[in-house]
């Protein structure tokens, strides 16, 4: 279990609350969908979560452990075991899919193969049985500049999952993407949570959110709204972000 409590964090010289008190209790398995108007604090959430943004104030367990008791062991946790998605991830466009799945990112991997793209035959057979799995085994030897956007973020995922991660943030994973890419980026995530025991936290549009999410959480102006599980929103409910 993951539980966050009392996380807040400030911004600007006046100290403004971007979170304020935010309380979120997290499962395996889980796909939450987080919902909100421009500046509701989504993002920020996402970034505190995955400690690429310094929290102000807040305690963080994940499993019996506090992680910010631990220092920089728990701090190293999380960072290994849980993947944060941006909208446009960063990829090496002269490498193919398959290397950059392989090589990953700097927080999952020796500094010695990030520099030379050096990887172990087992390596390379794992990161092919996800590569396939992911229903793109025939794009795995292209670079990845000739992928489209929605290729692209299944690539990520699996560059996620290749490395070992147990929960994955995407903010707003689909934003410009075509229908059916979105399709398939949203069931991939979601069919991770069912069968792989992932647990997904998300940003999405409201729509998609009830669509794909089994948990929908609401934020206004840094605050939790609502924490909806299993059903759609009231007007009442979307009438709060």
């Amino acid at each position: 279990m993951i539980k966050v409590e009392h996380l807040t964090k400030f911004i600007g010289i006046d100290k403004q609350p971007i979170l304020h008190d935010v309380n979120i209790q997290f499962h395996k398995g889980e796909m939450i969908t987080i919902v909100g108007g421009s500046g509701s604090g989504k993002s920020t959430l996402l970034r505190c979560l995955a400690l690429r943004t310094k929290w102000d104030e807040g305690t963080f367990n994940v499993d019996g452990d506090d992680i910010f008791k631990r220092g920089i062991s728990g701090k190293i946790k999380i960072k290994r075991q849980w993947a944060y998605l941006e909208q446009s991830p960063y990829f090496n466009l002269k490498r193919t899919a398959l290397k950059n799945v392989l090589v990953g990112q700097s927080s999952q991997t020796p500094w010695w193969r990030m520099l030379t793209g050096m990887v172990r035959s087992d390596d390379y057979m794992g990161a092919m049985d996800v590569i396939e799995s992911l229903g793109l085994l025939e794009k795995a030897h292209f670079k990845t500049s000739q992928l489209s956007g929605g290729e692209r973020q299944r690539i990520a995922i699996a560059r996620a999952l290749v490395h070992g991660a147990q929960v994955i943030l995407a903010d707003e994973p689909v934003v410009g993407l075509d229908p059916k890419s979105i399709e398939s980026v949203l069931e991939l995530l979601r069919d991770l949570c069912k069968e792989e025991r992932v647990t997904v936290l998300t940003v999405l549009p409201l729509e998609l959110a009830e669509r794909y999410g089994t948990r929908i959480i609401g934020l206004s102006n840094g605050k939790i709204v609502f924490d909806v599980k299993g059903r759609r929103l009231t007007h009442a409910e979307k009438n709060m972000i």
